[in-house]
């Protein structure tokens, strides 16, 4: 009987591929096991073992598999089961959500080497020209690669050549397989054993008299004993020695010290658990036993707690329930701006039982947590991370908490999987039959909708902790302002003076404006040019502090100009403003005030959001000027002021989710201020301050905004009554991309009419030098989901063999919004 493996690829393929095995290697293997592939004509893959049967494949003959890479599997059936429902639901390929879910040090990379066999003899064999050069160059350095052949003889078919010389015994071929990923060991050292003895020890001491470096260091080694049975660090007993490293490896060498390694985790806890115990006031109280209730039923749990109400104090009175029953428990976070603040709060309460996982972390440290969840529960009960954290190796799932879960962040946009965390975290907690509670001061629509439909149970949580009050909200008109000449820069009167009142007085100000640099526009005032991107269609931003201008799309950049590039006139401006531009105001109108900026400028690097955030909450930063960043759920304790610069960049977006977002953001940003004993205040600049959504957020009037809001989704037929799927046609050829979504869009009208919306360009059309054309396929609430992705992988199907389109990618993303 033949055995065969259906094999995931870490690759965009449309179905998994089957590999035999001997029966041994069958019996041994698991799904969720690691096994090296061949795939393709030189390259070897790390795949994931799916299903194991007897089965031959139909049509093509299966390849043995090149090793097995794993003792046990490293992927549980859980996981399998999410990939296969991501990959469904958002019609990506598994390999896509394969490369997504690993980290990559798991994925290894392959190289295929070639070199001479040992004792061959040139002269007992004729070759071409071609062998030859591969012989020579293989007499002068040990091995080559497959990829360094195709160099050396300038063509890609080199596999015949080698084949050739493999055939005929004068090469072998070895297929190298790199471990990415390298545990992190820690030296340490301990006296030899020779010297146990109190006569050895006390004779070693008198032979080091005359190098008094080597004897501190060995006396620094019996005090640090002394004091803990601990292994001691060969860094520490370098710095308390006060010796260099190159001291005790000269001990080390003459045999005194003993070094070895100790393998450590990269991310630990060092602090120690000082928050033991949590009170709640009678409103917290009231909602964390709904709560337990709705768990009772198994149902979904919706969180609508205003700014500041300590909504994240009850997350962490069920995580504490949950772990004290053996689970783990997921603290899904939109930003990763947001960890640092509450990995402090929760190691504070919990210790080391928190494993923190996002992108900033290298490979390595990713490796490590996600070795813990798989095998060490008792180290990772409480994981804390972005949307990737997800896919982690959970044992025993008790509890998810997606905090903030209106952000539109919990969605991936590029690469594929293009899946929505908080969508995907009700079916990993379906699976794990675990509880999951998702919690906001702004819920989104959809959320709120299913709510109040019976999908999920709502719990509501309107009064603030302390029974601080809401901030007061004035709304200042700057269109009058600048009539009446009130307007210093880009600040009202009203603005600057309750900086100046909030400085005075000892507390801190937010300024929030949502776009980074100085000045999005650069213009010439003699004729109108503004310098472009050259690869996109987008003016240049102006960022003053490296005096460029720079693409916020593909990163062009060139130095700032001091004449205009089409008529040389140096009558230049800029219009429109930035976070950078109200830091440089700011710091002309407030020269003794210490002023910090929060964009994706200043938080590059694996610590940069940290840096901002305890800088600003250790108060040597007393005014912080910012992007969104701010908006989510940070907790600022001396906010006094909050100030947005310009409403109306927010309200005027061509989306229809821009009024439901600005009022989410307006309010969340508000929700920094007052949150503690004195009331904050937020000051609102905008030119319309009659429009509808300014109003609520004024007056905090959530349920006035879903009501309108959801009227308009009903009459125009969009979510939560209408399921989306966007289909974006993308390629460096203008008239292939035309023609490419035509066809499409026609294709989905025979079956969809008028459900159908395109094609068309969006605001930017070109990125990188490639055209971009949107459809957007509406389907309705009565309309099968199945059966219209069915029709729609057919109708791609036919679209692939077009062979005039091969250079056209489909870009499929199901609720894109």
């Amino acid at each position: 009987m033949s055995f065969y493996l259906d094999i995931i690829l870490p690759l965009p393929l449309d179905r998994r591929f089957t590999y035999s095995v001997s029966q041994e290697e069958a019996e041994f293997l698991k799904p969720g096991m690691r096994v090296a592939v061949p795939f393709g004509k030189t390259r070897i893959y790390t795949g994931i073992v799916a299903a194991i049967h007897n089965n031959a494949p139909q049509l093509y003959e299966a390849k043995p598999i090149e090793q097995i890479l794993d003792e046990a599997a490293v992927v549980t059936s859980h996981q399998l089961e999410l990939w296969a429902w991501i990959s469904g639901y958002y019609m990506c390929a598994e390999g896509e959500v394969l490369k997504a879910a690993l980290p990559g040090g798991y994925l290894l990379e392959s190289e295929t080497l070639i070199q001479l066999t040992p004792h061959f003899d040139l002269g007992e064999l004729e070759l071409n020209d071609q062998e030859y050069i591969i012989v020579e160059a293989l007499q002068t350095q040990s091995s080559l690669r497959i990829q360094e052949v195709m160099q050396l003889l300038d063509k890609k078919t080199v596999l015949p050549v080698i084949n050739s010389l493999v055939s005929r015994k004068a090469l072998v071929v070895n297929q190298e397989i790199f471990e990415q990923y390298k545990p992190k060991l820690t030296r340490y050292v301990r006296l030899a054993e020779k010297f146990s003895s109190e006569a050895e020890m006390h004779k070693l001491l008198d032979d080091l008299s005359n190098a008094p470096k080597q004897r501190d260091a060995v006396l620094s080694w019996f005090s640090f004993r002394a004091q803990s049975k601990k292994p001691v660090k060969l860094k520490d007993l370098s710095a308390a020695s006060k010796t260099s490293t190159a001291v005790i490896k000269t001990l080390i060498d003459k045999g005194v010290f003993d070094e070895y390694h100790i393998q450590t985790d990269r991310v630990q806890f060092d602090g120690e658990i000082s928050n033991t115990n949590i009170q709640l006031n009678e409103w917290q109280q009231e909602a964390l036993d709904s709560i337990e209730n709705i768990f009772t039923e198994d149902e979904v749990c919706l969180l609508h707690g205003i700014t500041s109400s300590g909504k994240t104090e009850i997350y962490m009175k069920l995580i504490e329930q949950v772990i004290a029953r053996g689970k783990q428990a997921l603290y899904l976070l939109p930003e990763i701006a947001l960890t640092s603040q509450l990995v402090a709060r929760l190691q504070a309460y919990f210790g080391d039982q928190v494993q923190v996982y996002h992108s900033k972390y290298s490979v390595n440290e990713r490796m490590e947590v996600y070795s813990n969840v798989l095998n060490d529960k008792d180290k990772a009960r409480i994981i804390l991370g972005a949307r990737s954290s997800l896919f982690l190796p959970f044992q025993d799932l008790g509890l998810i908490v997606v905090d903030e879960e209106h952000e539109t962040t919990f969605k991936q946009f590029d690469p594929a999987p293009r899946y929505n965390a908080r969508d995907a975290a009700v079916v990993l907690a379906k699976m794990h039959k675990a509880h999951l509670i998702m919690g906001s001061a702004t819920p989104s629509l959809e959320s709120y909708f299913n709510a109040t439909h019976n999908k999920y149970r709502l719990v509501t949580l309107n009064r603030r902790f302390g029974n601080v009050l809401l901030p007061e909200i004035e709304i200042v008109d700057i269109k009058e302002k600048y009539r009446k000449k009130q307007m210093t820069g880009h600040f009202s009167d009203r603005l600057l003076e309750e900086i100046k009142i909030s400085l005075a007085e000892g507390e801190q100000v937010i300024l929030f404006q949502n776009r980074r640099g100085y000045s999005p526009i650069l213009e010439c005032t003699t004729c109108g040019h503004s310098p472009q991107c050259p690869n996109c269609d987008v003016s240049l931003t102006f960022h003053q502090h490296s005096n460029q201008l720079r693409c916020h799309y593909c990163g062009y950049h060139m130095a700032m100009q001091q004449q205009c590039m089409a008529c040389d006139s140096i009558e230049l401006t800029t219009k429109g403003f930035g976070t950078e531009q109200i830091e440089t105001e700011l710091k002309a109108l407030l020269p003794d005030a210490k002023i910090g900026r929060m964009d994706f400028d200043t938080t590059r690097g694996k610590y940069g959001h940290q840096k901002i955030i305890s800088a600003f909450e250790q108060e040597t930063i007393d005014i912080l000027v910012g992007t969104q960043m701010l908006s989510k759920g940070l907790d600022f304790r001396k906010v006094k002021l909050v100030g947005i610069m310009n409403a109306d960049t927010l309200l005027n977006f061509p989306d229809f989710r821009a009024h439901e977002r600005s009022f989410q953001l307006m309010l969340q940003v508000a929700g920094r201020a007052g949150r503690t004993q004195s009331r904050g205040k937020v000051l609102i600049q905008t030119y319309n301050p009659h429009h509808q959504i300014v109003k609520q957020v004024s007056t905090n009037d959530y349920e006035g905004m879903y009501r309108e809001q959801l009227e308009d989704r009903y009459q125009y037929q969009y979510p939560p009554y209408y399921k989306l799927i966007k289909f974006t046609l993308k390629s460096r050829d203008y008239s292939k991309t035309n023609d490419a979504a035509d066809w499409l869009a026609k294709g989905l009208s025979i079956s969809f009419r008028e459900n159908v919306l395109g094609p068309e360009f969006p605001p930017v059309a070109r990125i990188r030098n490639e055209y971009y054309k949107n459809i957007l396929l509406k389907i309705p609430p009565h309309q099968s989901l199945g059966k219209t992705k069915t029709y729609i992988e057919k109708l791609l199907a036919s679209f692939k063999a077009i062979g005039a389109w091969r250079s056209v990618r489909v870009i499929i993303n199901v609720d894109p919004y």
